[in-house]
């Protein structure tokens, strides 16, 4: 049976802020349901690459002023077919494999671990942060045609909506 892929929806279905690094890092861990069109899978398949950004934004709210932005960082995702090797590639700046079907291909750029985005003297303790998470289809890179064509049609553009949730740096436990 073959999964409902026809959909061509992401979403963000969980993302959350990790201190707890000796180095003093800032670290995302998100979870995406990324599903591709049919358009999208054929032209996979036919050997154009597709790019997808994973984006985070961390801003602190002040309610005098426009609120300030400490992090605004991405991840680029390329995912190719080799028509040689029969292989789907999934690269990033940092990694790149290869899968036999598809699914597993985009299983891969579905889920990011331990993403360092800042350190810890970017933040004040005790000072609330929103943190901002989505993933999209970057239509800037795809050929001017289709770049067109993602203008008007959906199954050219399929992006998450921005996940939201509060970060607090806490109290380190030598200064309590």
């Amino acid at each position: 049976m073959r999964p409902a892929w026809s959909s061509g929806d992401i979403e963000v279905i969980d993302a959350r802020l990790d201190t707890s690094s000796p180095e003093g890092a800032v670290s995302l861990s998100a979870n995406f349901r990324l599903q591709l069109t049919e358009t999208l899978r054929d032209a996979v398949s036919r050997g154009l690459p597709l790019y997808f950004l994973t984006e985070v934004q961390i801003r602190q709210p002040r309610w005098y002023w426009l609120d300030r932005s400490l992090v605004s960082t991405q991840i680029e995702w390329r995912l190719s077919y080799h028509a040689l090797t029969r292989q789907y590639r999934v690269s990033s700046s940092t990694t790149s494999e290869g899968f036999p079907v598809l699914e597993d291909a985009v299983e891969a750029m579905s889920s990011v671990r331990d993403w360092q985005v800042a350190t810890l003297p970017t933040f004040q303790t005790n000072s609330r942060y929103e943190v901002r998470v989505r993933m999209r289809l970057d239509t800037t890179r795809l050929p001017k045609p289709f770049q067109m064509t993602a203008l008007t049609d959906r199954n050219w553009n399929p992006q998450s909506e921005w996940k939201r949730f509060d970060f607090t740096v806490p109290t380190p436990t030598s200064a309590r």
